[in-house]
């Protein structure tokens, strides 16, 4: 059987207080009838001393006893559940509680006996008997002979202190049972309607509603970062959404104008409207060369997405790299009236040369689409602790700051309108971090609208 979060809570907080109150009533009982036995003892015996003290003061002198008194002493003490018998030095009794009234004698100890059975059904007590002397300046002259029922017991006075104990005790645990169901309620409430919101929400998720966010705040910091997690989940599978409607819709766009050619110009040869020359076959052959290259960048992205993607690493020095890139680029930059600045210094680092050679080819492609006649474009390579970083910065158009978090998705690309000039699907930057990340480095982009852009690749020095 499953039960909420709420109810497993409310219930530990209740638990936890019978255990509680549980735990302290045995042990105050275990203490209260330890202590308050001591207790019985030791004021028996003061009582007793005391009896013996008050009758020892009747002896007058010449062996004379204030009998009146010492009766008055011993009936005072009858009451309160001792049978006492005072005998002079010779054994002549001079007052004895059973010959005073044995039936009395009797029901004092079985009262005291049912007080005790009441309270311990296993009690095993029986009547008990302690002689004391009786002495004066000239010696002993006589004894008293206390009976009570022992080792101790408790008169009724006694029993109703336990027992207002035990009821206190009642009254603490039934409050704080009460006082644990509403706090645990609470607690259980305010702890489980985040989870409960969280649930929510993932639950939109898992059906596709990737809007839904998580407002409340909670002081509890697991929940918290439980709330902040699902929030984040939501916002990137939204992201992913967009992207994935998005990819759909640039697919079919890059698939569809050099299919709808092909299938033109093949229905104008078939209805005989065009003849088959070399000139509109070819214009067919370029249409399916750009369909091909368009399915070789899917395949190449996903071979470098793959986790399985082989590098094959050497030292090379990178500034070389470069340098030759450019001449490989420079006619093009020339023709756009583009200026390009590059310091050349010797950095070695340890790579696949020619994966990283995509990834400045595609990076200085971008440079180059992007910055407008007279701009220009800078390359800086920065050796620091470990790393080497290449700066590529452009006097380009930029990204505007909402297309800025999202230029290395896949088939994202900002200009929205697809101009065939600025040409590619949109997987050229995708390619790029995927290469980089291969190689445990990081790429970073930084850009102001109209400015132009600035991409840091940082690649480690050494084989990791």
């Amino acid at each position: 059987m499953k039960y909420s979060f709420r109810t497993k809570l409310s219930l530990s907080y209740i638990a936890v207080v019978l255990v509680s109150v549980l735990l302290i009533s045995i042990m105050m009982n275990q203490l209260l009838d330890k202590h308050f036995r001591d207790y019985i003892i030791q004021n028996q015996e003061l009582k007793n001393k005391a009896v013996v003290s008050q009758v020892s003061q009747q002896y007058k002198a010449g062996g004379i006893w204030n009998t009146e008194a010492i009766e008055n002493i011993c009936i005072n003490a009858l009451e309160q559940g001792m049978i006492i018998t005072v005998k002079d030095v010779s054994g002549n009794t001079i007052w004895d509680a059973r010959a005073h009234d044995n039936a009395q004698c009797e029901e004092i100890l079985s009262d005291m006996a049912d007080n005790m059975h009441s309270r311990y059904p296993h009690w095993d007590g029986s009547y008990v008997e302690n002689s004391y002397p009786i002495t004066s300046d000239s010696g002993d002259i006589g004894t008293v002979t206390i009976g009570y029922y022992g080792p101790y017991y408790f008169n009724d006075s006694d029993l109703e202190f336990i027992s207002t104990i035990n009821r206190l005790l009642m009254g603490v645990g039934a409050f704080s049972l009460v006082l644990s169901f509403l706090v645990g309620s609470i607690m259980a409430k305010r702890l489980s309607s985040p989870i409960s919101r969280v649930i929510d929400t993932a639950q939109m998720i898992s059906k596709g509603y990737f809007n839904d966010r998580i407002t409340e705040e909670s002081s509890t910091i697991e929940t918290a970062q439980l709330t902040e997690t699902i929030n984040n989940l939501a916002e990137t599978l939204e992201h992913q959404e967009i992207l994935r409607k998005r990819l759909t819709g640039d697919v079919a766009h890059e698939l569809r104008t050099p299919l709808a050619t092909l299938q033109s110009h093949m229905e104008a040869m078939i209805d005989g409207i065009w003849e088959a020359d070399t000139e509109r076959l070819k214009s067919c052959h370029e249409e399916i060369i750009r369909i091909n290259r368009l399915v070789g960048d899917l395949e190449k992205l996903a071979r470098y997405e793959s986790e399985n993607l082989i590098l094959h690493k050497t030292n090379f020095d990178i500034s070389k790299l470069i340098s030759q890139i450019i001449k490989n680029f420079e006619n093009d930059f020339v023709a756009k009236n583009i200026e390009l600045d590059f310091e050349a210094k010797e950095e070695m680092i340890f790579a696949d040369k020619d994966k990283i050679s995509q990834v400045i080819v595609n990076l200085l492609s971008n440079a180059h689409k992007y910055t407008p006649s007279g701009g220009a474009v800078a390359i800086r390579i920065i050796s620091t602790a470990g790393k080497t970083e290449i700066h590529i910065k452009d006097t380009g158009n930029g990204i505007s700051p909402e297309d800025l978090p999202m230029i290395f998705e896949r088939f994202y690309r900002a200009d929205k309108s697809r101009n065939r000039l600025t040409g590619g699907a949109g997987i050229g930057l995708t390619i790029t971090k995927s290469i980089v990340e291969a190689h445990k480095g990081s790429i970073q982009v930084s850009s102001i609208a109209s400015k132009g852009s600035e991409f840091i690749v940082k690649l480690p020095k050494q084989a990791s």
